[in-house]
């Protein structure tokens, strides 16, 4: 590989197993105040991005808490990293206390240019299989960006909802969010770092985490709907304590809108498509 050109991690593959263990499910349902599915139970939408987590030891991590780049990711000295947001298709349920396999590799990386400057955007693939069976089919969008003054808010309407849920993000809630999901990337609990060498004013929410609260608040609105895709992107991040409305409607038939915002206009949307289990 030349590490001049990012272009050359594509292709880039890992495959890791885990167990999807009962005792990790219990420590995110706590998080979320959810309830704690059974093992031979379904996991509920999202909670896979605890799982197949690599250990990466403290010497090989980067300054911003996530594993040094140069490895399976492409380098990107001197960037900030997001979850820019990305898209999933749910095939079959994974089921808690069973193994599972997610096949991972990066299909595409594009330099381009922003407002704020030169964008890096690497698009990974994911496959998980269990039981002999593909279960989800995810791309996710990272984006790597030149140090610049994050967008605080977005002066963009924001829709009237079916459904609304407000979470309070308090440093514990993202704390154990970055627990449950072995990810020390420094914005989410380090305060002078996030402050003083990301230019935030505050903790910022986990793009996953709100993801996940979008679709529970779905679940709780709509307790019979089977997901069967999902696509999300961020717009601006949250930062923790301001709360936030997680909210969505339906549109059309097996279709709805979701979308984070707060007193400073939308955050983040999403799409989702689904089924009805007959009564």
């Amino acid at each position: 590989m030349t590490e001049s050109n990012p272009r050359d991690w594509i292709g880039n593959s890992v495959e890791r197993r885990d167990l999807l263990g009962a005792t990790l499910v219990d420590r995110i349902a706590a998080t979320f105040g959810a309830p704690r599915p059974a093992p031979d139970e379904d996991l509920p939408a999202l909670w896979h991005w605890a799982f197949f987590q690599a250990p990466v030891d403290a010497q090989a991590l980067g300054a911003d808490g996530h594993p040094a780049r140069g490895g399976f990711m492409p380098p990107a000295d001197g960037r900030n990293r997001m979850w820019a947001g990305g898209r999933l298709t749910f095939r079959s349920a994974l089921r808690v206390g069973r193994e599972a396999v997610c096949d991972s590799e990066i299909v595409d990386v594009k330099e381009k240019q922003g407002r704020t400057g030169s964008l890096l955007f690497v698009t990974l693939r994911h496959r998980i299989s269990q039981d002999g069976r593909l279960a989800v089919e995810e791309e996710q969008d990272i984006v790597y960006r030149e140090p610049s003054p994050p967008k605080r808010s977005l002066d963009k309407p924001v829709a009237d909802a079916d459904w609304q849920e407000t979470i309070h993000p308090d440093p514990v809630l993202l704390f154990r969010y970055s627990a449950v999901t072995f990810n020390a990337h420094r914005i989410h609990y380090d305060w002078p770092y996030v402050t003083d060498t990301e230019g935030y004013p505050g903790l910022v929410v986990h793009g996953p985490m709100i993801a996940t609260l979008l679709v529970g608040a779905f679940k709780d609105a709509n307790p019979r709907a089977q997901i069967e895709t999902f696509s999300f992107r961020g717009l601006r991040p949250l930062v923790a304590p301001k709360p936030f409305d997680v909210c969505g409607r339906i549109e059309s038939a097996g279709h709805a809108t979701l979308w984070a915002a707060n007193e400073d206009g939308p955050a983040h949307e999403a799409e989702l498509t689904f089924s009805e289990e007959p009564e």
